[in-house]
């Protein structure tokens, strides 16, 4: 697996940097974030210790549908579902259609490294 690089920045630096890209003045760096969050905060909400456990988990059981998760895990399948979701879009898992229609999680980075400037915003440009 892979290293997910994230950074946290503001609404408006985020905009301001999609924008600055995809007018052609900014090419985005190899060594940059990927995935970005608004605030320390929901970066710690989205890799609590319970969601780092819930993805340990998954890579340990490799469960088959979000059935078997939630019976692994005792956790109803709703509230599974939602924070997959969210999981998901962040780039931590993947959800795949196996068979049966069944959703299938897996984990797509084995580590996160986080990219977080303490005194100042980074510019767009």
């Amino acid at each position: 697996m892979t290293t997910l690089r994230v950074g946290i920045a503001s609404y408006e630096d985020m905009k301001a940097r999609t924008m600055a890209v995809a007018r052609g003045e900014r090419r985005i760096a190899a060594d940059e974030p990927k995935i970005w969050f608004t605030s320390t905060e929901s970066f710690a909400k989205v890799l609590s210790a319970g969601n780092r456990d819930l993805l340990r988990v998954i890579v340990e059981q490799a469960p088959s549908s979000l059935d078997e998760l939630a019976r692994i895990t005792g956790r109803a399948k709703s509230n599974l579902s939602r924070t997959l979701r969210t999981m998901e879009g962040y780039g931590l898992i993947r959800l795949e259609r196996g068979e049966r229609g069944r959703i299938r999680p897996s984990v797509t980075h084995d580590r996160v490294e986080l990219d977080l400037p303490l005194t100042a915003s980074r510019k767009a440009g």
